[in-house]
């Protein structure tokens, strides 16, 4: 702590003194944009003045700040999906300016494409690169596996973000593992944001406003991962009129209500989904119960739900509340034999936003995280608990100051009380004659402070530049690091633009998961005096280009360098186990890549492809006798396209290509018997090679997909139709092998590989309605 107080000073001083000075007298037009239509906030939206090529992007809560001499000039505000409004602004004094955009469904409207334009304008100028954004409304126009629309999956089509295999939705960010992302939703940290086994993710795409994914260049008030940031936005709720809308599916259904508390001051709104898969498995088993060879199909649902509130109390304040709460339940239950495991999420924010001047804004956010599972067996007198869970409580206040209309300064500070409930394992009998209790619980207070400033040095460089400090306190020892951050783009001529970053980030809390379980028990462990954090460096360089400003051309080389990773050592006991440090063993990491990106936004047809080279390693001393090998995500070739067609108003037709190198696999290449083994006749021992060395067959698929807007009496509906894997590929999602024997002799004599598919072709509908 001392460490971090002396560090920060000096760092804003320096950064204030960078931006003190004397300048010609100027004035501040600022103000907030919505939408016409709910009255949300538009977040990066465009204000521009063309006269004098400058401009500035809407916050995260829709506000802008321009500073400018004493004039008269023509201002466009611009949107993605709305109409650009150009207004006459007399500026002679500070000036507010709040603006309503309207909304437009017709995406060849030339102020749209206007706004479309200027996104990619935004492209060039930003030295932030890296990223990649998406929206609810962009998601919904793919089709999906059982009609399901999932953010986090239509990620997986950018480059450099893969999936952890078929229709998964873990990602895995150049080269990172999947615990090695910051997931936030509304501020507040997602320990395990999947649902079904990791088949859906624990967004509810309408209650969605948008998504920014963070690969690189990581801005210095984001910490705690190595690999990047999911940020992710909830609407705030029509401050207009009350609206409901939901849509049925195959598998789930989903509902969204939302309505103003007080008319353009205040707005609520809450969603909720559940599946009912369930429902007919039981039906199914109930038809079945004269049977007794009949074999019960496990129960299986979730359901989750989401909530906020938005009030405005004057110009100058806000107050948000958000919340969200989701379950999985799987339970199989017979005469002699209960399972049941329940796992989710839970997690809260307050936040407080507050405008000090025109140039001059506060965040001040409280948040709560819990991520829990359990365990629950009975056989005959017996029963079997386990459970663990992470719960952190946050509090910060971030800054953002523009003393001038070439800087933005943002500092902050932030602090998070973490407690781990470790593999907490009861059994016992109902007589009380077999007891056995084991688990830990820990304690660990995670901390830091940031301070950044853009600078727009010229029209042609523009720098991004920071330093993070960084900590972690546990059983008495005090972790601390320092992050730099640092970013440019320099702009070679009107359409092209060169960019690089540098990143390093540390990761305090480490998740310790077993590679053969395929259910959610993943146990988060703290950084203590045997298990140290986990760091990584990242460079990146990367060239944008605007074509005929209606295509954008982008690539970006990298290199990530990882240090004391964590996995566990080969025969590892993970449940219950009271000394979990000892099962630990620690190395190191490196990804390395070249990112190509192509996309149109304008016209009837749209969409993008991405291609990704990549390679991805770990060296372990204790792991495959040293030696470096690839990890199961690393992939040599990804390859994805993403075609959209505008048919006509009422139609929409999407296509999307897959295409990945298979997965890096372990597999023996021989077997060993053992004879005269204590309890039996033989046993019969696998052979590995070397970690990693064998690849699954390559993974490609096609999915199609439809949207039919209809024309109901009151409000608006579509059908979307998916065809999910439309030419039946049976992609491999793992190996086995089977034993062969004779069939006189019943002796073993070979062994034969066996591939499991998951989803042959699946083809779904799903009807949405709003009124």
């Amino acid at each position: 702590m001392p460490f971090l107080k002396r560090v920060l000073p000096a760092l804003l001083a320096l950064l204030v003194y960078a931006h003190t000075g004397q300048a010609q007298a100027r004035v501040t037009l600022t103000g907030t944009l919505r939408s016409a239509t709910t009255g949300e906030p538009l977040i990066g939206a465009t204000v521009a003045v063309p006269s004098l090529g400058t401009g500035a992007e809407t916050n995260v809560n829709g506000l802008y700040s321009l500073s400018l001499a004493p004039g008269t000039y023509q201002v466009q505000f611009s949107y993605l999906g709305f109409q650009t409004e150009l207004r006459d602004v007399k500026l002679t004094a500070n000036t507010r300016l709040n603006l309503e955009l309207k909304e437009t469904t017709n995406t060849l409207n030339e102020v749209v494409v206007e706004a479309e334009r200027n996104s990619y304008q935004q492209r060039l100028t930003t030295p932030q690169m890296s990223v990649e954004t998406l929206t609810a409304r962009e998601a919904k126009l793919l089709p999906a596996l059982f009609g399901e629309v999932d953010i986090i999956k239509t990620l997986q089509l950018k480059p450099g973000v893969q999936s952890g295999g078929e229709g998964s939705t873990g990602l895995f960010v150049r080269g990172g593992s999947n615990d090695q992302n910051l997931v936030l939703l509304d501020d507040a940290l997602v320990y395990n944001p999947s649902h079904l086994f990791g088949f859906f993710s624990v967004f509810n795409p309408d209650a969605v406003r948008g998504v920014e994914l963070y690969k690189g260049g990581f801005p210095a008030q984001f910490g705690g991962r190595l690999s990047s940031v999911l940020d992710v936005k909830l609407r705030e709720g029509n401050r207009k009129e009350y609206d409901v809308s939901g849509g049925l599916g195959l598998i789930a259904s989903r509902v969204t209500v939302e309505g103003p508390i007080q008319k353009d001051k205040s707005s609520f709104l809450i969603s909720g989904r559940r599946t009912y898969v369930d429902v007919f498995t039981r039906l199914i088993n109930k038809s079945q119960e004269s049977d007794p060879e009949w074999a019960p199909i496990p129960d299986y649902y979730f359901y989750d739900f989401n909530a906020k509130a938005s009030f405005e109390l004057g110009e100058k304040d806000r107050i948000f509340f958000s919340g969200y709460y989701g379950r999985d339940f799987f339970t199989f239950n017979d005469a002699d034999f209960n399972f049941n495991f329940n796992w989710g999420n839970r997690v809260g924010s307050l936040r407080w936003v507050h405008q000090f001047s025109p140039k001059f804004f506060s965040n001040t956010t409280l948040t709560s995280s819990r991520y829990s599972y359990e365990i629950k067996n009975q056989l005959d007198i017996f029963s079997f608990s386990l459970t663990s869970q992470i719960s952190d409580i946050n509090l910060k206040t971030d800054f953002e100051w523009s003393p001038k209309e070439n800087h933005t300064l943002k500092f902050g500070l932030s602090g998070t009380n973490h407690e781990f409930v470790v593999g907490r394992l009861q059994a016992g009998s109902e007589d009380g004659s077999v007891s056995v209790n084991a688990g830990n619980t820990y304690t660990g207070f995670e901390y830091g402070a940031y301070a950044s400033d853009d600078w727009e040095l010229s029209p042609s460089l523009t720098l991004s530049y920071g330093l993070r400090v960084s900590g972690f306190v546990n059983k008495g020892k005090n972790f601390t690091g320092l992050e730099p951050r640092a970013a440019a783009s320099y702009r070679l001529n009107e359409t092209l633009t060169l960019k690089g970053s540098y990143t390093r980030m540390y990761q305090y809390v480490h998740l310790v998961s077993n590679s053969g379980a395929s259910l959610p028990t993943d146990i988060w462990y703290p950084s203590s005096p045997g298990v140290k954090p986990q760091l990584s460096d990242q460079v990146a360089l990367g060239l944008t280009k605007v074509y005929k400003e209606d295509w954008l051309f982008s690539t970006e080389a990298y290199y990530k360098d990882m240090t004391r990773q964590l996995d566990l050592r080969d025969g590892a006991e993970l449940f219950g186990n009271t000394e979990l440090e000892g099962e630990f063993v620690f190395g190191t990491g490196e990804s390395y890549g070249q990112e190509f990106y192509v996309e149109k936004k304008n016209g009837r047809t749209t969409g993008w492809v991405g291609y990704t080279l990549s390679w991805t390693n770990r060296t372990f001393p204790d792991i495959n006798n040293g030696k470096t090998f690839p990890t199961r995500f690393d992939r040599r070739h990804d390859i994805s396209i993403v075609a959209i067609q505008e048919v006509n108003k009422r139609i929409s037709a999407t296509a999307t290509f897959v295409y990945g190198t298979g997965n890096a696999y372990s597999l023996p290449v021989q077997r060993i018997l053992v004879q005269d083994v204590e309890g039996e006749d033989f046993v019969v021992v696998p052979i590995y090679p070397d970690r990693n060395s064998f690849r699954l067959a390559a993974y490609h698929r096609l999915d199609l997909g439809l949207v039919w807007k209809l024309r109901p009496k009151r409000g608006s509906a579509d059908l979307t139709f998916s065809v999910y894997n439309a030419y039946n590929r049976r992609n491999p999602y793992f190996v086995y092998f089977e034993t062969i024997e004779d069939e006189e002799t019943r002796q073993i004599t070979g062994f034969a590989a066996k591939q499991v598919s998951l989803f042959p072709i699946i083809p779904s509908v799903t009807y949405n309605f709003k009124f």
